[in-house]
């Protein structure tokens, strides 16, 4: 993103489905975990914390692992994402995970299986975030329902345009999974506003023009952007791209309802399977750390 072009423009058991609000335009009811989540934070008065791997990488077989580890490490809602080969709005670090997963031939349905596997075991909220390009080619209806009879509870569409989601946000909510939408700091206050009307979950805050990765400074603006986040909703926000240590959760919690950290994680598991050591343990004590610092908040 150069890639941020496309997030400036796009805004329970087995299907994830409870009893809850009514879905924007569908009639369908469509709380699910991260409904459920993001409710128990505010009740406890607590941050959440969103953690993201790429699906498949270090290995496909090593996804169910992952995610179960983010989850007992502290994560309240787990990102997985679906390997691409042009990921445009992801940097080095998830590229090159893009790359390994599909290089050990991570597919959907890999993902989806790995899903599956976790709900046997967690009911940690868990979110994909793909492009467009694999949901049109799974087919969007066969693609949204076969996420919510895995367990999936909601998706991230970050090339999907607004104006153009309308087929695939109805598809989703017929299901019982939350669109999530994402709004950057070009976006004009009208612009949030609409899609804060269309989101489901939350609503995801990218804290800079660019790409995923981990930096050592976070833009100046950020709290005055999310400020004028907060103005146009009420729905839980949350803020990633770029947070990547203890110290920037701390700084970054105070502005939001949750903080998403993706790129440092899917690097230490990365380093711990080159290693030699295990990418589960690696996270889960990473997460340890960060959950500690949201609790300090």
């Amino acid at each position: 993103m150069n890639g941020i072009g496309a997030v400036t423009g796009s805004g329970t058991a087995g299907s994830g489905a409870v009893k809850g609000r009514e879905a924007l335009g569908t009639g369908v009811v469509t709380a699910n975990r991260i409904d459920t989540a993001f409710e128990a934070l505010r009740a406890a008065g607590r941050k959440g914390l969103i953690a993201y791997i790429t699906g498949g990488d270090p290995s496909p077989e090593a996804t169910a692992g992952l995610v179960r580890a983010l989850a007992e490490g502290g994560a309240d809602v787990v990102e997985v994402g679906i390997p691409f080969s042009d990921p445009l709005a992801d940097g080095p670090t998830i590229q090159k995970a893009s790359e390994r997963a599909l290089a050990a031939g991570t597919t959907p349905a890999l993902v989806l299986e790995a899903v599956r596997s976790v709900r046997s075991r967690s009911q940690v909220p868990i979110a994909l975030l793909t492009y467009f390009n694999p949901v049109f080619h799974y087919g969007k209806g066969r693609f949204m329902s076969e996420a919510a009879g895995a367990g999936v509870d909601g998706l991230m569409i970050p090339d999907l345009p607004m104006e153009e989601s309308e087929k695939v946000r109805f598809a989703a909510e017929e299901q019982g999974l939350a669109l999530i939408y994402l709004v950057a700091p070009t976006s004009p206050a009208d612009r949030i506003r609409r899609i804060a009307a269309r989101t489901r979950g939350f609503l995801y805050c990218v804290s800079l023009t660019g790409v995923t990765g981990v930096r050592r400074d976070l833009p100046p603006e950020l709290a005055e952007f999310l400020g004028r986040v907060r103005m146009e909703t009420d729905k839980p926000v949350a803020v990633g791209f770029g947070i990547s240590t203890p110290e920037q959760v701390r700084g970054v919690a105070p502005h939001c309802d949750a903080v998403i950290v993706g790129s440092a994680i899917v690097d230490r598991a990365a380093r711990a399977a080159g290693e030699g050591r295990d990418p589960a343990a690696a996270v889960y004590d990473f997460v340890r750390e960060l959950r500690a610092a949201l609790d300090e908040v």
